[in-house]
């Protein structure tokens, strides 16, 4: 059962926005005690040289300015790691993912928070979570050879431990916008059934 959501939305339109409108109906549907906000349409900072160097400097000898630097990243790495599902409202622009969520997911990809390094390759910190991606597309096919997308998101999150990621899709919605709605709108009542 769904305990803590983080319901992430990374669609630049706060207004008639499919993937915020499937965000917030898996939310609904799946139910939880608590729910963990965060909207990317505020923009997130970018990682810079310092924060890189911050990063990668042990904690235990981080100094104020670095600690700073990072209390951002810090903050969204616990979201994370409160919430058992996650779901995220990601549209797809131009073939890929909007560029506050790779933000979001430099900022969150971590070593030795989200994933450690081992002699058989990296491993993901964040097992036993759950993601729900609410997707749309105008004329991407969700899938498709030309989704870069959610291959890319699934990849990732992957990579930091969630591994069971599910896709909502309201693809194409440029070729036939009712079809699109009504199949994500079917998916969504599967998906909490």
């Amino acid at each position: 059962m769904t305990q803590t959501i983080l319901h992430i939305d990374a669609s630049a339109r706060l207004q008639n926005s499919t993937t915020r409108d499937l965000s917030d109906r898996i939310v609904r549907a799946l139910g939880a005690n608590r729910i963990i906000r965060r909207d990317l349409a505020t923009p997130l900072p970018l990682i810079t040289e310092t924060w890189v160097e911050a990063n990668f400097t042990p904690a235990e000898n981080r100094d104020a300015v670095q600690r700073d630097v990072l209390s951002l990243s810090d903050a969204l790495v616990d979201e994370l790691q409160r919430a058992d599902t996650i779901v995220i409202g990601l549209p797809i622009y131009n073939f890929s993912v909007p560029a506050a969520f790779k933000a979001w997911l430099d900022l969150i990809a971590r070593a030795g928070l989200t994933f450690k390094y081992t002699e058989n390759g990296p491993v993901g910190l964040l097992q036993g979570k759950r993601a729900v991606l609410a997707v749309a597309s105008g004329g991407t096919a969700v899938g498709s050879e030309l989704d870069f997308a959610t291959g890319y998101a699934r990849h990732v999150l992957g990579f930091v431990g969630i591994t069971e990621v599910d896709i909502i899709a309201a693809d194409q919605m440029a070729v036939n916008a009712d079809a699109a709605l009504a199949n994500a709108y079917q998916a969504i009542e599967t998906l909490a059934a």
